[in-house]
């Protein structure tokens, strides 16, 4: 073959010229596995793999929480509510501290904030009676009386003669009953009084509309220092039977209901002569939880003033 022709000579064919590596590749990839695995076999052969049940199985789900128990399924508490008996409910529940936990986690749903009948009731701006012109049975306590209203519920009487003699007792000096229970139309002349004298703003911030009042669920009063005579409501807060009362009235079953500092959550100016009845029990959950308002201590909202 001449130079000219080598020179214009057919190439390899580029498939034979890859075949060749890959050969070599795949000679020398199954030689190496020869060697660690051993000969190969003269036909496929069937891989052993570990049981899968086993490789698969997982251990039993424990369940550590319990159901929350519903203290309202507790014959106890049932009995109690049944024979209207305020505080043997609060009892069954297991104390104020529980009732209050109970209510705000909205885990007990025999209980009402709203039922008038009840000492845990909850009267404001937004929360009226039901129905409006509610009326309780009352009576009198043994405190010196200054109106014609001074009548309560038997429990919260009888709890504010036993204060008013313990705080005789100890030296903090004498109470009287300013006012107490006030009806529906009591209340509606009391609040049109000054509406008229200082304009409804004004009379928002120190009078409950009608149906909107403490007083008339007859558990709340309104007390007054004693001597020789009574002082009025205003010069309560600085005597020696109002700091009494802030420090021990929550025995007795009493919490000052408007505190100074509280008028975004009640809607009134501070009364330290307005003292509300809820039970011994409650009234100690209250005192040894720090709380300054029934709105804070039950979970509600605040009440600065009336629903539009």
């Amino acid at each position: 073959m001449s130079a000219t022709q080598s020179r214009h000579a057919s190439r390899e064919p580029l498939a034979v010229r890859i075949a060749v590596p890959i050969g070599v590749l795949f000679t020398a990839i199954a030689s190496l596995l020869a060697l660690v695995s051993g000969p190969l076999a003269a036909g496929p052969a069937a891989v052993e793999l570990p049981a899968p049940a086993a490789a698969m199985a997982l251990p039993d789900v424990q369940q550590t929480a319990a159901p929350a128990a519903d203290p309202c399924a507790d014959d106890a508490v049932k009995n109690a509510l049944s024979a209207g008996d305020d505080a043997a409910t609060v009892l069954a529940f297991g104390g104020g501290a529980a009732f209050r936990a109970a209510v705000v986690a909205g885990n007990a749903p025999c209980i009402s904030l709203l039922d008038p009948e009840r000492e845990w009731v909850v009267v404001n701006k937004l929360n009226a009676l039901s129905p409006l012109d509610y009326a309780p049975s009352v009576t009198a306590s043994s405190l010196r009386g200054l109106s014609r209203s001074v009548s309560l519920r038997p429990a919260a009487a009888d709890a504010l003669s036993r204060m008013g003699d313990a705080a005789r007792a100890a030296g903090a000096g004498s109470m009287g009953v300013n006012n107490a229970y006030r009806s529906y139309g009591l209340q509606q002349i009391t609040y049109s009084r000054f509406v008229r004298s200082e304009g409804e703003s004004k009379a928002d911030a120190g009078s409950a509309r009608p149906g909107h009042s403490e007083h008339q669920t007859g558990l709340a009063v309104d007390v007054v220092a004693c001597g020789g005579g009574c002082s009025g409501l205003g010069a309560f807060g600085t005597t020696s039977q109002s700091r009494w009362v802030v420090q021990h009235g929550w025995e007795y079953g009493f919490i000052v209901r408007y505190e100074d500092g509280a008028t975004q959550k009640t809607g009134y100016m501070p009364e330290p002569w307005h003292l509300r009845y809820i039970g011994v029990e409650l009234a100690k959950a209250y005192h040894e939880g720090g709380f300054h308002t029934l709105e804070d201590f039950f979970g509600l909202p605040p009440a600065p003033d009336y629903a539009r």
